[in-house]
């Protein structure tokens, strides 16, 4: 008989390449340990989970000298885009 109240037991794996191209893959109980540790790796990674994948380089939230941490462009500017709206309705 299944327990509707019992919690599943779900792995979150981060899977990432390192600098040598090789695959690695480590396991954490909850989402929140895959995250953090995913924030501390220098790595873009993929965290499955159940039914749903998570990518990215967690914890890059930095633009200096115009640059992202992977070195793209960053272009995006708020300053242009305010009043974009009204003007647009004019």
């Amino acid at each position: 008989m299944y327990n509707t109240h019992m919690k599943e037991n779900k792995m979150y794996n981060v899977i990432w390449k390192d600098t040598d191209g090789v695959v690695c893959d480590k396991e954490f109980d909850t989402l929140n340990l895959a995250m953090a540790w995913a924030k501390t790796s220098d790595y873009f990674v993929t965290i499955k989970g159940g039914e749903f994948e998570i990518v990215g380089k967690f914890g890059v939230d930095s633009v200096e000298n115009g640059l992202t941490p992977d070195g793209v462009a960053y272009t995006w500017n708020k300053a242009s885009r305010i009043g974009r709206v009204k003007r647009e309705r004019s």
